[in-house]
């Protein structure tokens, strides 16, 4: 490995937490300025839920080849790679004229995102270690908090005095700004020995992903019993089966499949997923109640869920140095459940409720969030050697991708069915009703995945990086 001086740390640093803001800010500002994109380019629901999908979907199903191209490319040099994809695909979302063309941007914009979260925990892991891990990886949290929170408000103040497209413009200063401190300051580092692209798994493991969303959003328009939406689910639980049969059978497979058999890398993927197919997947459709059923703005909804994200940002530094300190067990499984509290407590939605309604609940899932995200972050390359650093987190992300994509989705037909047939007064009792059941369902994902976590994430499982934390994490 390339030794790293201080000053290459503290850049890397930068680096890492630039791309990183980039990438979240742009999920939860697309989320608010959804209905008026929708508004602007004639939209249908299936296209709303598209355009936060087919981002998510490019990620999950690039993240793990695209951590074993930076293992043989350099990670420095995918990260780069990354960036650039990123900023012109925003780029090009800003100039969309409609919603066929923004989805096929957003896909783009997943191919660059998807090589900048394979690599960025991968270059924080192999350049920091011991406490400087730990205050690492809180930095990294704080920015992923920060990201999370400035995202409604940026959103929202830019789609109600600018434009919706001015939510993607944002990101070009950042990306070249990251671009210039990664190819100025940041140095290269691989594996010494790497893992070759794994393009069957890669192929097969892309399509079951892509006809298990395509079937749960087209099931709200045709209905479960449609051939086309039965046939989709049917193909895409056999490629999923096929996936690990396939990996078995070669000889450098792009995720290594004896990691199944350590419990903590199975407790950390159930919490990647628990909490971007909980919390995360319903920020879509709490925007759609605030802005559909109580009429905000776009800025006043973005000023609402910002209570959600601050908190997790206020939470998630401390989180980060306990974590040197508190198993991940204790940190990881409990912050989901509270989480499920969270959503649990915003349950109870008339038809007349006010957003103050949600405001306890909002808090609650706030803290828990902040809890999990930067213990997440460690846990993820805490369990393989560092040669595998890049795998490992590129599978962690690719759950949390695979549960918001499928969440939104799977929401997505709920949404619809409890909307179905209801007109005029009737809409804003059939709202209160279907938001209830999907807070149910969200809070049931992440008490379930934290209850998990804490039984499988053993300490005994985390490989010594010769730190603390990876020994306690």
């Amino acid at each position: 490995m390339t030794p790293q001086t201080s000053p290459h740390k503290n850049w890397t640093l930068v680096a890492v937490s630039l791309g990183t803001f980039m990438l979240l800010v742009d999920i939860t500002i697309v989320v608010v300025a959804l209905p008026s994109i929708r508004g602007a380019l004639h939209t249908s629901f299936s296209d709303v839920q598209w355009t936060i999908d087919a981002y998510s979907l490019t990620l999950a199903s690039l993240l793990l080849p695209s951590g074993s191209l930076a293992d043989i490319l350099g990670r420095r040099r995918v990260f780069i790679a990354g960036l650039v994809v990123f900023t012109i695909g925003s780029l090009l979302c800003g100039l969309s004229t409609s919603g066929t063309m923004l989805i096929a941007c957003r896909a783009f914009q997943g191919i660059g995102g998807a090589t900048v979260f394979a690599t960025s925990l991968a270059l924080l892991a192999q350049t920091f270690h011991g406490k400087e891990r730990g205050f690492a990886f809180g930095v990294w949290g704080a920015v992923a908090g920060a990201a999370s929170g400035l995202g409604p408000l940026l959103g929202g103040l830019l789609t109600t005095d600018l434009s919706w497209r001015w939510i993607f413009f944002v990101n070009l200063p950042l990306g070249v700004a990251a671009v210039l401190i990664t190819f100025k300051s940041v140095a290269e580092s691989k594996p010494d020995t790497a893992r070759r692209i794994d393009v069957p798994g890669f192929l097969v493991f892309t399509g079951g992903l892509f006809f298990l969303v395509y079937g749960l959003i087209e099931s709200s328009r045709r209905g479960w019993g449609s051939t086309v939406v039965v046939g989709s689910l049917v193909l895409a639980v056999l490629l999923i089966l096929a996936f690990p049969v396939i990996e078995s059978r070669i000889k450098q497979p792009m995720f290594d499949l004896q990691l199944f058999r350590k419990p903590a890398f199975n407790g950390g993927l159930l919490a990647a997923f628990g909490m971007n197919g909980g919390l995360f997947a319903m920020f879509l459709y709490l925007t759609l109640y605030l802005q559909d059923s109580l009429h905000y703005s776009a800025l006043a909804t973005g000023l609402r869920i910002a209570l959600i994200t601050l908190v997790m940002m206020c939470v998630a530094i401390p989180s980060g140095r306990f974590s040197q300190r508190i198993p991940a067990r204790w940190m990881m499984g409990p912050g989901l459940i509270i989480v499920g509290i969270g959503l649990l407590l915003m349950r109870g939605i008339t038809h007349d409720s006010s957003w103050t309604h949600l405001i306890p609940g909002f808090i609650i899932a706030g803290a828990g969030a902040g809890m999990v995200n930067p213990t997440l972050a460690n846990a993820a390359i805490g369990v393989v050697e560092p040669r595998n650093a890049g795998m490992a987190s590129g599978i962690s992300s690719t759950f949390r991708q695979i549960g918001i994509a499928t969440a939104v989705a799977t929401f997505g037909s709920i949404f619809a069915s409890g909307l179905k047939g209801a007109t005029g007064p009737t809409v804003a009792v059939h709202f209160a009703s279907t938001m209830n059941e999907l807070l149910l369902i969200a809070a049931l994902i992440s008490l379930v995945a934290g209850a998990l976590a804490t039984a499988l994430l053993r300490p005994k499982d985390f490989v010594p990086h010769g730190a603390p934390a990876a020994e306690t994490a």
